[in-house]
């Protein structure tokens, strides 16, 4: 499957429109950190000896588990940045 420019540009495009410009930076962001702590877990069940496996049909009680924390600590800093920005809006509306 190869990716043209205009299929790149389009992409690019619902992307901005589904998070606008000013989330983008947040979402990306979050998907790093996800990555990062995703990659790390892996690297430490390695190392452990383990091998992560799930028999399919199968739930993964722990990796539901820490996906539910993941959700939860996203949606809390999510909650501190808009408190954020609407203390600074706040800040610079008394400032006018």
């Amino acid at each position: 499957m190869n990716l043209g420019p205009l299929e790149i540009g389009l992409i690019i495009l619902a992307v901005l429109l589904l998070f606008g410009y000013k989330k983008l930076p947040d979402a990306s962001r979050s998907l790093g950190r996800s990555l990062r702590i995703f990659k790390g877990e892996m690297k430490g069940m390695k190392e452990d000896g383990r091998s992560p496996t799930v028999v399919p049909g199968e739930v993964d009680l722990e990796a539901q588990r820490l996906a539910d924390q993941l959700r939860a600590a996203e949606a809390a800093a999510a909650e501190a940045r808009a408190r954020a920005d609407a203390a600074r809006a706040s800040v610079s509306d008394a400032a006018r």
